[in-house]
């Protein structure tokens, strides 16, 4: 029997930017004048309160092919969904949170900053688009970040959709990639990341797990940095 939060689907759930900062252990002072891209970004807050520091931050998300309202129809019953589902499970740890009404109000204030941002500049820093294809030129962007969609979903992406992602992730980063979390919704480590980093056919990628200090899924206060190898010849 499945001991943490059980989901047949990816649902839009909203993070903030502190809490990128926390998950990926970024130093706000140094992301000026880097091109940042947020895959899988969802109705996080992320992009929108990048752009008001301004930093240079592109979101991508499959939902942003639809409206504003439909966005907006399903971001309070998928919260609804997951905190109902999440109370009293023993795969969580609290600290950071300390309640699930603390909680519920950094999604809410996420997808409510989201919402107001994406109104403004849909088409232009929120982007429509998928893994394991995205619509960005070569070494566009200095840094991207995935967070809760690789690995954590591993039951309903299999192990060459987390490979071919990987790759494209990388295709359009010049400088580093980093994901999070590396533990599945039950609060195991991925199936899938050691033959990742095994993999011949990734060899000219550098992939080292780096410690955060941030846990709330129960054993995911680590990410996955990845840098294009050395041997490789840079990119002007």
């Amino acid at each position: 029997m499945k001991q943490g939060l059980v989901l047949d689907k990816v649902v839009l759930l909203g993070r903030t930017f502190d809490e990128y900062i926390r998950y990926f252990a970024l130093d706000p002072d140094a992301l000026g004048g880097q091109a940042i891209l947020d895959v899988a970004a969802g109705v996080s807050s992320f992009c929108a309160e990048a752009a008001q520091r301004g930093l240079n931050t592109t979101a991508l998300d499959l939902i942003y092919e639809r409206s504003l309202e439909e966005i907006e129809a399903r971001c309070q019953p998928d919260l609804d969904h997951v905190l109902n589902a999440i109370r009293g499970l023993s795969t969580y740890r609290w600290g950071f949170y300390q309640s699930p009404d603390r909680l519920r109000g950094y999604r809410e204030r996420a997808y409510q900053t989201f919402l107001a941002d994406y109104r403004a500049h849909r088409g232009s820093r929120y982007q429509s688009g998928k893994l394991p294809h995205l619509p960005f030129r070569d070494r566009q962007f200095d840094l991207t970040l995935v967070s809760y969609l690789l690995f954590v979903y591993e039951d309903q992406l299999d192990y060459a959709f987390h490979k071919q992602s990987l790759l494209e992730i990388m295709r359009v980063t010049r400088g580093e990639a980093r994901l999070y979390p590396l533990v599945s919704c039950e609060a195991r480590r991925c199936c899938h990341l050691d033959a990742l980093k095994s993999d011949p056919e990734l060899r000219h990628l550098r992939l080292e797990e780096v410690p955060t200090d941030f846990e709330f899924l129960a054993n995911s206060n680590s990410f996955l940095k990845v840098q294009h190898g050395q041997s490789e010849t840079p990119v002007a």
